[in-house]
Order: structure tokens, then sequence, then C-alpha cells
């Protein structure tokens, strides 16, 4: 890949379970599920790709995974070790540049246009991380390299598990156009009904939609799409900051209507954030709701109290509380996410501003 960007996306395999795999040799092989209790409101954290053949997937119910695969291996999220695990694998990507932008524990965008070691590459420097986490830490991962981020994100997805797939810049728009609308990022069931009712199914057609008709049935994110589908994003990789608040996100495969589900998303996230506080000894006063409803509009809800939070349940309680004040009941969700911030008493809510939860935080397992 010569001239221009070289971005890549590596997603790591099917992670939380991968780990669980690792760790336990008793589990190699055999359907892993990773998750809460489903005698109680569990739900799945990760699948192993052994139990994604019997149609387990990540937020499903857990007694309803189970029903799915009677033979799967429930086994306890341990967040704290994932994330140890996460940390080596920074460590690696650290090693070959500094433009290193995590989206999850398990996924991170990498620019290697001028990388550490000088491979004039991408392709090679994302075969080369992707061996040293092999070799290192006995996990796989996928990646794709492009000269952008987002045609990297949908590359790293086409060859999994173990994936690798190249898009030179003069391939783009010919890689791009066969795909159904449906791998652009962010689109997901209604936004590709929607766009379908419009004639557009593939990214070639969408690239061929007049781009003024999308905007006025979509607003400026129709725009958006347009300039996805032609191949165009300059978005840079951005760095990682010291972050002001600890949050975690989970993005559903298929739409939550049944409020049991949600409460049970909820519960595994905050589960997840206070895991983490106490590992760093924090608490923090104000905790965000993020809710984002099938059709793609988002709303968060926050509330302040007096005294600081670091325990899963009173995040929980505030959480469902929270989410009472959305429509969520009614029109469903496709994404929840809990973040805590404030912490301390250097900070109040008063003079540090609004925050952007859930930028680097966002949990996810492919």
């Amino acid at each position: 890949m010569s001239g221009g960007r070289k971005i890549i996306h590596i997603d790591m395999d099917a992670f939380y379970a991968s780990v669980e795999q690792r760790d336990d040799p008793s589990l190699r092989g055999r359907p892993v599920v990773v998750g809460g209790n489903p005698e109680g409101r569990g739900v799945v954290a990760a699948a192993s790709y052994e139990a994604r053949a019997f149609g387990v997937r990540s937020a499903m119910p857990m007694r309803r995974a189970l029903r799915l695969c009677p033979e799967a291996v429930r086994t306890a999220p341990d967040f704290g070790r994932y994330r140890e695990v996460s940390r080596q694998i920074r460590e690696i990507f650290h090693h070959h540049t500094d433009l290193v932008e995590p989206l999850a524990l398990d996924e991170a965008y990498l620019d290697v246009t001028r990388n550490k070691l000088g491979i004039p590459f991408g392709h090679r420097v994302a075969r080369t991380i992707k061996a040293e986490i092999r070799d290192r830490l006995r996990l796989t991962a996928s990646a794709g390299v492009a000269p952008c981020k987002f045609v990297a994100k949908i590359a790293s997805d086409l060859e999994k598990p173990d994936g690798l797939v190249t898009v030179m810049p003069h391939q783009v728009r010919e890689f791009l156009h066969p795909l159904t609308v449906a791998r652009i990022p962010g689109v997901g069931d209604v936004t590709r009904q929607q766009l379908k009712s419009l004639g557009y199914e593939t990214i070639g057609q969408l690239a061929g939609a007049d781009p003024l008709r999308l905007e006025a049935r979509f607003g400026k994110r129709g725009r958006h799409l347009h300039q996805r589908a032609l191949g165009i994003d300059d978005d840079p990789v951005t760095t990682e900051r010291e972050p002001k608040q600890l949050s975690s996100e989970s993005t559903f495969p298929a739409d939550l209507s049944d409020p049991e589900e949600m409460r049970g998303a909820l519960r595994t996230l905050a589960t997840e954030v206070a895991s983490r506080l106490r590992r760093q000894g924090l608490s923090g006063r104000t905790l965000m709701l993020k809710v984002r409803y099938p059709d793609f509009e988002t709303v968060t809800r926050a509330q302040t109290g007096s005294l600081p939070l670091d325990r899963a349940e009173p995040m929980l309680r505030i959480a469902v509380d929270l989410l009472s004040r959305t429509d969520a009941e009614r029109r469903g969700v496709r994404l929840l996410g809990i973040g805590l911030s404030h912490f301390g008493d250097s900070e109040t809510p008063e003079t540090a501003g609004q925050l952007d939860l859930f930028v680097a935080d966002e949990s996810s397992d492919a």
C-alpha cells in the first residue's frame, strides 16, 4: 500500500470467550458463553465461535442461550483479567506506533503510515501484529488494512476469525460496492430497511444515489452515508487521552424490546464499570445512561448525587430509573451504556462541564 494513510483496524476474535478458553484447557473446542446467571437476569457478554454456531449471540438472555446450546459451558465474566490482557495487546500496538485509538477492550485503530519499525506496507505491519498477539498471548485477532478507518473496519470483519483483508487505495470502491449497506458501521435493520425502500441495497447503489435525496430522508446523516458509500473518510486516528470518566456500552446484535433484557444488559454494564472503579480506587457522583433507539436517535440521562458510587447495585438502580425516563420500553434499544464521572472532591459537575462519556471505553466482543 503506497501513498496516503495506512490504517489498521484490529479486532480480537470472540475476546472474552477466547481468554477463558486459553486459560482453561478443558474449555478449548467447546461452546463457551460468558455472562450472568441464567436463574436471574443474566445476559451473554460473549460467546465462543463454537457457541455462535448454535445461534448464541452477545446481549442474549443467558437462559435463552443455554436453551439454544444445552452443551454450552457458562463462565462468569472476569473483567479485571480481560482488561489486563487488553493492556498487553495495546503494548504490542505501541511497539509499532503511538497512533492508537482504542474503541473497546478488544478493538482499536492504528495509523502505521510512519511506523516505528519502518515497515513500508500496512499489511506487513498487520501480519506482524497478529503474529505477536498469537505468539505472546495465545489469542487470535482479525485485521483490516485500508487508507481510511471506515474501510479498515469493514475489512477486519470479513474473514473472521484470524482474518487479514487489505484494501489498496485504488481498490476502495471496487471493494465496497458489492457489499450490502448493512456493512456500513452504524447501519442497522431500521436504516437498512429505509434504504431498501429507496432502492439502495448495496453500497454501490448507495454511492450512486442523489445526496440531496438522502439528506431529505435522513438529514445530515444522509450525506454522511453517501460519503461512506463513496469510500470517503478523513477521520484521523485519535490517540488515547487520560480519561475523566469510566464507562461501558454495548451495541446489541438485535434490538432489545423486553424491559427485562434491558435491565439484564444494564446489570452487566454496571458490574463492569463498578469492577474497574474499585480496581482503580475511584468513586464518582454523576451517573450517565446512554440509550440509542433502533432508528439511531441517541439520548442521554444523568443523575448527580451527594454520595459517591463505586458498586454495581446502586449504579444499576439509578440506571434503571434513568431508563424509565426514556422511550426505551416503547421504541426498543439497539445500544445501552453506563458511565460514571466526577471523581474525587476537586471536580464538581458545576465546574467540570459536560464530559463526553463512552468515547474510549466502549465494550464489545466480536
